[in-house]
């Protein structure tokens, strides 16, 4: 798929909560969208596992396609999901192609993790950077065929055609090449992709992907933590946390907080085997445009405490209380990013900042915290960075309060960029 070189797609992003997408069209060389909007998953339709209603799914996306303007006819989408892709990071012997193929094509017969027999895979390998090197590096990855007919299905029930089938850590390498690329020339920089059932860890250094992870906490599990200690509804929950949420700068991954309590030393966590398998770089330009997805895992060391959060009076109760009905989750969250960065540096690496992106990043105060907690500047990402809008319809305060949902959707409509 995706042979012919397009000058116009659509990116699409389908998560558990909402439906993402961005039209991206290449104008004088360069990326320019000109059509983006939002709509809720329906209900029971996609979890973190996969798309499981393809009917639904694809008669949400056809509304959205024709209520924010979109023209193209060809789809970029990313499949997710445990249910829906694997990946695999190999190192083997150095051999030429045909042996290479032959040898791949066993490694993925063994390695099938799926109850369904029939797949689709695909495999890279990455030449080494020194030339007597003995081994290769490979990626392979491998879907059911039912998890990948599944997506071209709902693609085609909304009216469009499959360009090719991506996976998000690939689309936020693009994003990051186009928006950031001269700003963190020659620097690792980690995305923290907050979905609504998962949080994506990926750690780049020049767009190439070197590590990526994901783990099941998001915005969900926020919200289920608030509704259950606030003793109020799941609906009542989201609200509260839209709207009100915070992580006052008296804060601290110790725990919960009393309107008058200053910063804490970070916890130190355990050490824990995130990883199976060493992670491989990823060059966005170069990559497969079938599939790619979660690392593997192995031991990281623990780390010394981070510097303590500077102290704060906070004069809102109401903040310190929403704040303590969901500091259990947010201290599982800092300790999930840290066993990904802690891992990373065992491997001789470092990390220089990190980003959020993702519909769960948005809580107040979360950046900051990070900052504080891991010792490493923490922002909020902006996928639309650099990149030209030019939408005929656009929903009024989309950009504004949405535009770190993009993040994936606008990934893949720059797959064009680098086809």
């Amino acid at each position: 798929m995706g042979k012919k070189r397009l000058s116009s797609v659509l990116g699409i992003d389908i998560g558990s909560q909402s439906i993402k997408v961005a039209e991206v069209q290449v104008k004088g060389g360069e990326a320019t969208i000109t059509a983006l909007g939002m709509a809720s998953t329906p209900e029971g339709a996609v979890d973190h596992t996969g798309v499981y209603d393809s009917d639904s799914v694809g008669l949400v996306l056809k509304e959205l396609l024709a209520s924010s303007g979109t023209t193209v006819p060809q789809a970029v989408v990313s499949i997710a999901g445990q249910a829906s892709v694997l990946v695999r990071t190999l190192e083997v012997p150095k051999m030429n192609p045909a042996e290479l193929k032959e040898h791949m094509q066993w490694e993925i017969t063994r390695n099938i993790p799926f109850a369904e027999s029939t797949v689709v895979s695909d495999f890279r390998a990455f030449e080494p950077d020194d030339p007597a090197a003995t081994t290769l590096d490979v990626v392979m990855a491998i879907a059911p065929q039912s998890a990948v007919d599944t997506v071209i299905s709902l693609v085609k029930k909304a009216g469009k055609q499959m360009a090719a089938i991506d996976v998000e850590p690939l689309g936020l390498a693009r994003s990051l090449k186009v928006s950031y690329d001269k700003e963190l020339i020659g620097q690792t920089v980690c995305v923290v992709d907050v979905g609504h059932k998962k949080t994506s860890i990926n750690i780049y250094k020049d767009a190439k992907l070197l590590l990526p992870r994901q783990v099941p906490i998001g915005g969900e599990l926020f919200t289920k933590t608030i509704s259950e200690a606030l003793n109020i509804t799941v609906d009542e929950a989201e609200r509260l946390k839209v709207e009100k949420a915070e992580i006052p700068a008296s804060a601290s991954t110790a725990g919960g907080i009393t309107p008058y309590s200053a910063g804490g030393e970070t916890q130190a966590f355990s050490p824990y085997n995130p990883f199976a398998n060493d992670p491989v770089a990823f060059n966005p330009a170069l990559a497969s445009p079938l599939i790619e997805g979660t690392a593997e895992e192995a031991t990281a060391p623990p780390q010394p405490p981070a510097a303590d959060v500077a102290p704060a009076v906070v004069d809102d109760p109401e903040v310190v209380r929403l704040y303590n009905a969901m500091a259990s989750i947010v201290e599982e969250f800092v300790a999930e990013v840290r066993r990904s960065i802690d891992y990373y540096r065992s491997k001789g690496g470092n990390v220089d900042s990190l980003v959020l992106c993702g519909g769960g990043s948005k809580i107040k105060g979360l950046s900051t915290f990070l900052t504080n907690a891991l010792g490493i500047h923490c922002e909020m990402y902006d996928p639309l960075k650099g990149i030209p809008i030019q939408a005929k319809r656009l929903e009024p305060g989309l950009v504004e309060h949405h535009r770190q949902d993009f993040a994936v959707a606008v990934g893949n409509g720059l797959h064009i960029v680098f086809e």
